[in-house]
């Protein structure tokens, strides 16, 4: 029987899948573990995974938005990556959990910033500072990867 070796963030097709799609899922825990969840843009750069508290709208601002402050009590995050299709074949997710840590390097923050500006547009018409909008490196521990996508010679064909 030839088994194939457990993906990896490393693979082609992951990556290929995580630089097409557009919106990952952040779960973060307050210190009394209460769950919460929020759909985020994001960026990989081929090792960790960055978003930034943009310009939106939001009830607060900086350290106390709710996921900022669950990182702040308790940095371990779980981030997914999923993709829907009524053809079910085409199903497939990234599952990272990992620990989240504010950028507080200028080039990082800048690095992730023009990258995040890359991938989103919507970002380069926001006014974005390491002062105002805090950004957040999640750094892998544990990683899922599932999908019969994945297994198709070459990867996949989108996200």
């Amino acid at each position: 029987m030839n088994e194939r070796a457990p993906l990896t963030l490393e693979d082609p097709g992951v990556r290929r899948f995580l630089s097409l799609s557009r919106v990952a899922h952040l779960a973060t825990a307050a210190a009394d573990a209460v769950p919460h969840a929020v759909p985020l843009c994001f960026w990989f750069d081929g090792g960790n995974f960055y978003f930034v508290i943009d310009q939106k709208p939001k009830r607060q601002t900086g350290l106390k938005i709710k996921r900022m402050r669950n990182i702040t009590a308790n940095p371990r995050v779980a981030l997914l990556i999923d993709h829907y299709e009524e053809d079910w074949k085409q199903l497939a997710y990234i599952l990272v959990d990992g620990h989240a840590r504010v950028v507080e390097d200028q080039e990082e923050y800048l690095l992730a910033l023009r990258n995040l500006r890359d991938k989103y547009p919507q970002y380069r018409n926001m006014a974005l500072s390491r002062e105002s909008n805090l950004m957040v490196r999640i750094e892998p521990g544990h990683v899922h990867i599932w999908g019969s996508r994945f297994a198709e010679p070459g990867g996949t064909s989108g996200p």
